[in-house]
């Protein structure tokens, strides 16, 4: 009897594992994969906070997002990086607003000589101009986060410590900067960031106009002997996303990513801010670069002839029927909030 009673049981043993072997194992679910681009190259700021926002929304969601990075222009270079983005190239991009100063007119005016003091604030001022008024410019697009660069200054062969010295000179610069430059009297070239040390080597410029980081990050500390503090203007910036990608996200990572735009302009900010602080301390002490503080009388100078950009700003931008001059003042008085 207990033999037959074993036999039973050793039956009953390999008829459930037997069936258990044709059941179907349950799926594990893949995770969400997004790729993210940016034009500016791994060490710079821009991409350095791709990396950063990448890492804490794979981390929130638990794994339920998988982010492949592509910084450097690797996958879209700025200029084609809103239109990459709207159809589907990138699903995330790095957007630098100034380089398309006709298409993005609300958020650009953040890029006007405010006298903006440090990343942190203007970054701010930037998603709050972009909060109150959602422009139709990034109608196309979901915004994800916004931060600015650091305050532009003048990094040069030669030293600036007055108006006069910087008539004539060729200067490397970008967006509204181009026409900061041409006010002060210089000679503003536009050209990529990643070619202006061949430029400056080859003396087809004589410095640039851009945020101190880059005298450490691209390395004009070694070409640059003096630095001129002016504090003109930030160039803004977005991350942005295709909206169909953006639809096709559970609702809770959708929470994730909206919680985080303003932690992000934050932390960008922040570090941008630290960034410049590094950069001029390593450029003082390995480069002996020298930083020039204008006099109050001087600042006043520079500043009264880029002053009159801002109302230029808002007669035009006014007579396309937007609510220019509010704008403005919301720039400043958010500006002061942060300060």
């Amino acid at each position: 009897m207990r033999q037959k009673m074993g036999l039973t049981f050793i039956g009953i043993f390999f008829a459930t594992l037997l069936t258990s072997a044709w059941l179907p194992t349950p799926a594990v679910a893949k995770p969400i994969t997004l790729n993210y681009a940016s034009g500016p190259p791994a060490p710079t700021f821009p991409s350095v906070q791709m990396e950063r926002w990448k890492k804490e929304v794979e981390k929130r969601s638990g794994g339920k997002v998988s982010i492949k990075t592509y910084p450097g222009g690797s996958l879209l270079k700025d200029k084609g990086m809103m239109d990459g983005v709207i159809s589907g190239v990138a699903d995330i991009g790095v957007l630098a607003i100034f380089v398309s100063p006709g298409r993005f007119p609300v958020t650009l005016a953040t890029n006007l000589p405010l006298g903006m003091p440090s990343s942190l604030v203007a970054s701010q001022v930037l998603l709050d101009v972009y909060n109150k008024y959602k422009p139709k410019e990034f109608s196309k697009v979901k915004v994800l986060t916004m931060f600015t660069s650091g305050p532009a200054n003048i990094m040069s062969k030669k030293p600036v410590r007055k108006l006069e010295d910087i008539k004539g000179m060729d200067l490397r610069a970008s967006g509204v900067g181009v026409e900061v430059l041409k006010r002060w009297g210089a000679n503003p070239v536009g050209m990529p960031m990643p070619e202006t040390p061949e430029a400056l080597q080859k003396g087809v410029v004589q410095g640039l106009f851009s945020s101190f980081d880059v005298m450490k990050s691209f390395k004009f500390a070694e070409l640059c002997s003096y630095a001129t503090l002016t504090k003109t203007l930030v160039y803004p910036m977005a991350v942005i996303m295709n909206k169909d990608s953006w639809k096709s996200l559970p609702k809770d990572v959708q929470k994730i990513m909206d919680d985080m735009a303003k932690e992000q302009a934050i932390w960008t900010g922040k570090f941008m801010d630290g960034e410049v602080n590094k950069a001029r301390e390593w450029s003082a002490k390995t480069h002996n670069v020298e930083f020039i503080e204008l006099s109050k009388d001087e600042k006043a100078r520079f500043n009264q002839l880029v002053e009159p950009m801002i109302e230029e700003w808002i007669e035009s931008a006014g007579a396309k029927g937007f609510p220019a001059r509010e704008i403005i003042s919301d720039i400043k008085a958010f500006s002061e909030k942060y300060q």
